[in-house]
């Protein structure tokens, strides 16, 4: 017999929830999809209908209020988490001039149109004002998606948000106080220097953890489950000391963020179960709380629904309006910042429970609320959806104008050679963070064998397993080979001639006795057998923790065949790793690296110290600490670059780096291009 609470409505079994939530994640972007509704939009629609509001299919029980309240935290948290840092630094004073903008519009319309339309008293107009002022980046999902994060009228919308969620949290706060008869100038000054203490407090402790961790814990698994704590470690202590949640997971994923590149398995894992699971459930949640009905039960809900569409809307508008002419910004632009300002959901729902509950709200402003909230969440998801496509065809052809414009190349074809399970993956790492973000090409994970031993093979085959799955973790197609022949340079250079590789990754030899060389006989022999551009890398900590990039730079090094390449892989690993890069370099060569830099738009962090003699490295080394990662571009014997300083290199570096994260660069010479 099937139990009754089987076929009961609301459903009450845990299985049966989560199933039917499961078929609506499922099913949604395909019904809405041919209806030509966005995904969020339909989500939305979807907790309406099976919600206590629409055929009562399910509850709004505590599994909604638990998901939902993950969700919108790790909304915030994944939207700062994916900023570049480098356009969010760049932009943050235009960011913080708009979210003023954002609020200050809103909050005088909110007011002046309350008091005009409904009467009501003061504080309950300042109330309704905070409403229309914050908002919700419930659309962001969509810049993800397009792959917008850091177009400048994004990363401007996403820091004006806390602007006006902080601005008007704390305008709330205040008219609750008021009401209660208890506010005062300085419980309001307390507060914001408990914000700064937090602020100074959680970022340090929040970083010195990280690092540490990610030092001691390389199982990807367990840092994802070390950055969601943090996320909600940092939320619970900005609510402890009288902040909303969602700045403290938004300020977690600001300083988590140069710890998880963009190209990375963690990063993978955020946001596929941010996607699949947490996010979904928190916009089926954000329908189930709207009624629809109500709007037919008096004229007086309508016309107050109606009011404060239009006011919250028509003020957002006029936000974005005025901040994308401030700005110079275009009507895509505007748009977008438009779509991503306009949705509203937690803190617009908080401020409406909190209004009701203190008397500042009738039943007609409540519900009207919540009607405001569903139309916000659909023209803020339409709006963004539409303008993100039109700045994504934009974007592309600027583009390929510029690929037009340059001289043509073809994209990395990245060969690792792997023998040594401990290094596989980090080896496969670096070279998958030098690559650009638009190479579809496969990467080659090479394991070469020229004996028979059994432990030898296992400990290459175990190398080669690792290198893939690191790989495959990021989305990016891999090709294993196992070779034999007749020795490790010959293997690698005929897999390499084989695979058309531009590039290729070993680890760089570690001296087994005194009379041993710095590069070790097989790497000497690889220089010798090929020209093709090889990275030589040992790392000792993860390359998210590294704190700058220093580059030395021979003279004349702009001459070789492979210059260009070389600067291209090095600006996009610090563009992944989101740290400073100096480069060491001659003033002519420093040159040549900022034009290539500029001509392909790498947005990062760097300076030069100029290079007069080698001696001069000597000096200027002395500042690199054992979480820098050094960076040396060698040169062949023979080749333009190559001076008789290269003789004493390996020694120096061998002496005085034995300890230090190196990347030896041998760009590609004697070429043809």
């Amino acid at each position: 017999m099937i139990p009754l609470t089987l076929i009961s409505f609301p459903l009450t079994q845990p299985v049966a929830i989560f199933l039917l939530v499961l078929l609506i994640i499922l099913l949604c972007p395909i019904i809405f999809r041919r209806l030509g509704i966005p995904q969020i939009v339909g989500l939305i629609l979807s907790g309406v209908a099976v919600g206590p509001y629409g055929m009562n299919l399910l509850a709004r029980d505590a599994s909604f209020e638990i998901f939902g309240q993950v969700g919108i935290l790790y909304l915030m948290f994944l939207a700062a988490v994916e900023i570049d840092m480098f356009h969010l630094k760049k932009n943050l004073g235009k960011g913080i001039v708009f979210g003023l903008l954002t609020f200050t519009i809103p909050m005088f319309l909110g007011v002046m149109g309350s008091r005009l339309a409904f009467g009501a008293g003061w504080d309950t107009c300042v109330l309704i004002a905070s409403m229309y002022a914050s908002h919700t980046l419930i659309s962001y999902p969509i810049i993800s998606r397009f792959g917008l994060q850091n177009a400048k009228a994004a990363v401007i919308a996403v820091c004006s948000t806390i602007v006006a969620v902080l601005l008007a949290l704390l305008t709330l706060a205040g008219v609750v106080e008021a009401a209660e008869g208890e506010f005062s100038a300085a419980r309001l000054l307390r507060l914001i220097l408990m914000m700064l203490v937090y602020a100074l407090v959680m970022g340090g402790l929040l970083r010195v953890c990280t690092k540490y961790f990610f030092r001691k814990f390389n199982d990807q698994v367990s840092q994802y489950i070390y950055v969601l704590a943090m996320v909600f470690v940092s939320s619970l202590s900005a609510q402890i000391i009288g902040l909303e949640a969602i700045l403290g997971a938004f300020f977690a994923g600001l300083v988590l963020n140069r710890f998880i590149p963009i190209r990375s398995g963690l990063m993978g894992r955020i946001r596929f179960v941010g996607n699949a699971i947490f996010i979904p459930y928190f916009l089926i949640g954000v329908g189930m709380l709207i009624n629809v009905h109500v709007i037919f039960k008096s004229w007086s809900v309508g016309w107050v629904a109606l009011n404060m569409v239009a006011v919250a809307m028509l003020s957002k508008w006029l936000s974005a309006w005025a901040g994308g002419r401030l700005f110079g910004f275009g009507k895509t632009d505007r748009r977008l910042m438009f779509g991503l300002t306009s949705g509203k959901a937690a803190a617009t729902i908080a401020a409406t429970m909190i209004g009701f509950q203190h008397g500042l709200l009738n039943e007609d402003m409540m519900n009207g609320a919540v009607l405001m909230i569903l139309v916000s969440c659909i023209v803020s998801t339409l709006t963004t959806q539409s303008a993100s496509k039109r700045l994504r065809i934009e974007r592309t052809e600027a583009e390929l104008q510029a690929e037009g414009e340059r001289v043509p190349g073809e994209f990395a074809r990245q060969l690792v050679a792997v023998a040594n399970p401990i290094t596989a993956e980090g080896l496969m790492r670096m070279a998958l963070l030098m690559r650009n973000r638009n190479n579809q090409n496969p990467v080659t994970a090479l394991f070469v064998r020229n004996t028979d031993d059994v432990r030898t093979l296992e400990m290459g085959r175990n190398a080669l397993r690792q290198a893939v799955a690191a790989a495959q973790a990021v989305d990016i197609e891999v090709n294993d080979i196992e070779r034999y022949d007749i020795n490790v340079v010959a293997g690698v250079v005929n897999e390499a001639k084989q695979a058309r590789a531009s590039d290729i990754m070993i680890g760089l030899h570690r001296k087994s006795n005194v009379v041993d060389t710095f590069y070790g006989s097989l790497i000497e022999q690889l220089l010798q057998e090929s020209h093709k551009m090889i990275f030589m890398s040992r790392c000792f900590t993860p390359v998210e923790t590294l704190n700058r990039m220093i580059v030395l730079v021979p003279d004349k090094a702009e001459y070789e065949t492979g210059f260009q390449t070389w600067v291209e892989r090095v600006g996009n690993l610090a563009t992944q790793l989101a740290v400073k890069v100096i480069f060491i370099a001659y003033a002519a060569t420093g040159s040549f690296i900022s034009n290539v830099l500029e001509d392909e738009h790498f947005s990062i962090r760097h300076e030069y110290r100029e290079l007069n003699s080698w001696d001069d490295f000597i000096l200027l080394s002395a500042d690199i600490g054992e979480e820098d990662l050094l960076l040396v571009v060698g040169a062949r014997k023979g080749s333009i670059s190559y001076s008789s300083d290269f003789e004493s290199l390996p020694s120096y570096l061998g002496k005085n780096f034995a300890r230090h994260n190196l990347v030896v660069i041998y760009p590609e010479q004697f070429g043809g291009n």
